[in-house]
């Protein structure tokens, strides 16, 4: 085989994405398309107005809100105590 039936076997009618990738160039835009867009949709999911960060930190501050809640009970019922007794000695 010499170089001019080389030549004549390559084929120059299929595109770059045909020639390298295999892929038409309708199918590898499609492919890229949905590559991009379930980037930008996970993006999203991870750092958008709605995503988990925001979700973490929210059940973070039920957390220490649960807990405060805790210590005003237990504060409120030793006051409420000590409130009783004024008022017990108070009325002696």
């Amino acid at each position: 085989m010499d170089q001019e039936e080389l030549y004549e076997e390559i084929d120059t009618s299929q595109s770059l994405t045909q020639k390298y990738l295999g892929l038409p160039l309708g199918k590898f835009l499609i492919l890229v398309s949905i590559v991009l867009s379930l980037g930008i949709y996970l993006g999203i999911l991870l750092y958008g107005t709605n995503s988990v960060e925001i979700l973490l930190g929210l059940q973070d501050y039920e957390n220490f809100l649960q807990s405060e809640i805790s210590r005003l009970k237990t504060e409120n019922a030793s006051l409420q105590k000590e409130y009783f007794e004024l008022k017990e000695i108070s009325a002696k």
